[in-house]
C-alpha cells in the first residue's frame, strides 16, 4: 500500500547484472582510459558506426576508438566510445536524451575500456 492505493511491481524489463571483472580496469592506462569513454544505449539500428561517431565528434570532440555492438535479437544497439580527451567524454554525458536517429539515446560513463578485439578462447 503507498498511502491509500494498492500498489503493484512489476518485474524489471532490463535485467542490472554486475559488470564481468575481466572486463574490468587492469592498470593506471586502462583506468585513465575509462575517464574518456561513455557507455551508450538505445542507438537506432539503422545507425552506422560513422553516424555515431560523427554525432559525438560534432558535439562533444574527437573520437578515438568506438565499438558499436547489437545483432538483430534486439531492438536497439550499444556502444562504448572512446574520446582523445576526458573534457569530451564529460561532455558526451550531457547528451543522454537526445535524438539520434529516431531514438532517444542514453549515455552514462564506461566501467570497462575499450579493448581492441583480441581472439577468444575456444569454449569447451
Amino acid at each position: 500500500m503507498l498511502g491509500y492505493y494498492p500498489l503493484r511491481v512489476l518485474p524489471s524489463k532490463t535485467a542490472i547484472a554486475p559488470v564481468n571483472p575481466t572486463f574490468l580496469p587492469r592498470s593506471e592506462d586502462e583506468r585513465e582510459m575509462c575517464s574518456r569513454t561513455i557507455y551508450c544505449t538505445n542507438i537506432d539500428k539503422k545507425l552506422t558506426q560513422s553516424d555515431v561517431k560523427n554525432f559525438f565528434e560534432s558535439i562533444c570532440g574527437e573520437v578515438q576508438r568506438l565499438r558499436l555492438l547489437g545483432d538483430h535479437n534486439h531492438s536497439t544497439r550499444i556502444a562504448f566510445v572512446e574520446f582523445k580527451v576526458a573534457e569530451s567524454a564529460i561532455a558526451a554525458l550531457s547528451c543522454s536524451g537526445v535524438i539520434l536517429g529516431s531514438l532517444p539515446i542514453r549515455v552514462s560513463p564506461s566501467k570497462t575500456p575499450v579493448r581492441s578485439r583480441s581472439p577468444r578462447s575456444p569454449m569447451h
